[in-house]
């Protein structure tokens, strides 16, 4: 009798971490969006920067503010541009770190989950043979 409620026990805990992991893989798949959508427009950024620099110093530059063109110097354009390049890098090692963080929690639960289903089988192998 006390080795099935045990075995019981040991199953609600496995159910809780793999709920645990399945939201981790969850955050993991979120994190990879994120990360991507954030390469695209790093690599936009940086094909609109090549664009600004072959630019000669006088040429005319428009920014698109809702509906309407609005004229831009460039040297505050070129500005623009490299900040959110700055800032959509600094956005994307953040992520990297997050996801390196994410990555490690779900090693360590796929670890507990495996030991977990040793320890269920041991104890069902021990009953089955009592």
């Amino acid at each position: 009798m006390g080795s099935s409620a045990a075995i019981r026990e040991l199953q609600r805990d496995l159910e809780n971490k793999a709920n645990d992991l399945s939201k981790l893989q969850k955050d993991i798949a979120k994190n990879h969006q994120v990360r991507k959508k954030y390469t695209i427009q790093l690599g936009e950024n940086e094909l609109v920067l090549k664009e600004l620099d072959l630019l000669n110093e006088g040429a005319n530059v428009y920014k698109l503010i809702g509906p309407v063109l609005v004229k831009q110097d460039l040297a505050e354009a070129n500005a623009n541009v490299s900040k959110r390049i700055e800032y959509i890098s600094a956005e994307l090692k953040r992520l990297d770190g997050t996801l390196q963080d994410l990555e490690e929690k779900q090693n360590s639960k796929k670890d507990a989950i495996f030991k977990l289903q040793q320890r269920i089988q041991s104890f069902q192998a021990g009953k089955a043979k009592a």
